[in-house]
């Protein structure tokens, strides 16, 4: 009697506020818990970049697209959440609130968003690409010139420090910690889809809640792909480092995303080892749901699986 052939669904989703986004082929759902307690589903519209360009389907330039699509759905499903889950209505307006909502009316929270995303970058430049190339040349100063060949490495052990420490301090946020429990409820929904169960919360509810094509675990293996590259880059001077390193960020994307593409078309020893990192490190950031998150998950999921089959794909 032959086994059963293992597969993966190409099917994606993130944790969003009080909701969950999911991808499949040929639709995208947004599924929200409201302020009254029922789910609000609604399919959220964006043509792929990959399909404006096919050139973007080329290895490398994909990662690139990929990482570029998955920013600009967050953007709208977070306005789209934030609004089904209450979070926009307060009863109380400050004077700033109030000049923002005369000058930029509806437009107001995509500003207050475009904003974030924007500081957030800065943030994650400073944090990760800037501050470790300024430990180092202290490190270097009392560990002497013969650290400088390591110089990557150590970056790289200070990165994902500051990345660990800061994956921490997000948890322990109350908000933060309810969006790492919809991101448990969306892993596990996945996980019983792939195992061919019906989509029940009791049968989600089994799942495991650690999944190798994670966007924690892009980010783990985008790390580990810097420091590799980070061996080619002669400069020691902080800011011209980080400049070159913002220019490698296409390259450190594309190859990243090929890394955890191969670890879901292949289950083998290699790519256990190449998943290993991202899987820890979402002890941190997917925690366990309850039955409403689930459920929430669950119906998104629906929404989004294909009649055909044809985001299943077989594991080698």
């Amino acid at each position: 009697m032959n086994k059963k052939a293992k597969c993966y669904t190409s099917i994606g989703g993130e944790a969003l506020i009080e909701g969950i986004l999911m991808r499949g082929p040929k639709r995208i759902e947004v599924s929200v818990r409201t302020p009254d307690g029922i789910i609000d589903s609604e399919e959220l519209h964006y043509q792929p970049l990959r399909q404006k360009y096919p050139i973007l389907k080329a290895p490398i330039l994909r990662g690139v697209a990929s990482f570029i699509e998955s920013m600009s759905m967050s953007f709208q499903a977070l306005n789209m959440a934030a609004d089904k889950s209450g979070m926009t209505n307060t009863e109380e307006e400050s004077k700033f609130d109030h000049w923002l909502e005369s000058h930029f009316g509806e437009k107001t929270s995509n500003l207050i968003m475009t904003i974030g995303m924007i500081l957030g970058f800065v943030l994650a430049v400073v944090l990760f690409i800037l501050l470790p190339s300024v430990l180092f040349n202290l490190f270097q100063k009392g560990a002497g010139e013969g650290i400088a060949p390591w110089r990557s490495l150590v970056e790289g052990i200070f990165r994902i420090l500051i990345f660990l420490i800061y994956l921490i301090l997000c948890s322990h946020q109350s908000d933060i910690h309810r969006m790492f429990r919809y991101h448990g409820a969306e892993h596990k929904t996945i996980f019983c889809y792939e195992h061919g169960l019906p989509l029940t919360v009791e049968n989600v509810r089994k799942q495991k809640r650690f999944h190798p094509r994670c966007g924690t675990s892009f980010m783990v293996l985008m790390i580990l792909v810097g420091i590799i590259i980070g061996f080619f880059i002669p400069f020691t001077n902080p800011f011209l480092r980080t400049f070159v390193k913002l220019l490698c960020i296409p390259l450190v994307m594309g190859l990243g995303f090929e890394l955890i593409r191969l670890c879901g078309f292949y289950d083998n020893l290699f790519t256990r080892i190449v998943a290993a990192p991202g899987l820890w490190m979402q002890r941190i950031t997917t925690k366990e749901p309850d039955d409403s998150m689930i459920e929430v998950a669950i119906t998104a999921m629906k929404a989004v699986i294909p009649g055909n089959g044809e985001d299943m794909v077989e594991v080698r």
